[in-house]
């Protein structure tokens, strides 16, 4: 603080700095970095999704499609049924290591139908699976 009447020499230099522009510049960046993260989490979906490098073919990957007649495609080939499913995923698991299952499943089949598929990705000892979307703008309300 300036103090004028001081009489010890100083020539009223500012002895203290002042941190409250400081700390209020530290809090409007926090709640920024706050908001922000707020809405980018909201966007996320917690599925794991299997690692790609750019350019390249992913190998470990084997592709389960569900249409909106609820019939069942492994790697673009109808299957016969949930064991026939099975059956096919176990073969990939073997010629594969460490295979993930990426499922493309239609909006309008039903719940049960996807939690059979995915219970059967799972017996046949694939637990980690990504499910396929197509993205589009989420409003945050």
């Amino acid at each position: 603080m300036i103090r004028p009447e001081d009489d010890s020499g100083d020539d009223g230099l500012i002895k203290d700095i002042n941190i409250v522009p400081m700390v209020d510049i530290t809090l409007v960046v926090l709640i920024i970095f706050i908001v922000t993260a707020t809405y980018i989490v909201s966007r996320a979906i917690p599925v794991d999704l299997p690692k790609a490098s750019t350019g390249e073919e992913v190998g470990n990957t084997v592709a389960i499609t569900i249409n909106k007649k609820s019939e069942i495609f492994f790697e673009g080939e109808k299957v016969s049924g949930l064991q026939d499913l099975r059956t096919r995923v176990e073969a990939a698991k073997t010629e594969k290591k460490d295979v993930r299952a990426v499922i493309s499943a239609d909006k309008d089949i039903t719940h049960g139908t996807f939690v059979s598929v995915v219970n059967m990705i799972r017996k046949a000892g694939v637990p980690r699976f990504a499910i396929n979307i197509k993205e589009e703008d989420i409003v945050v309300e």
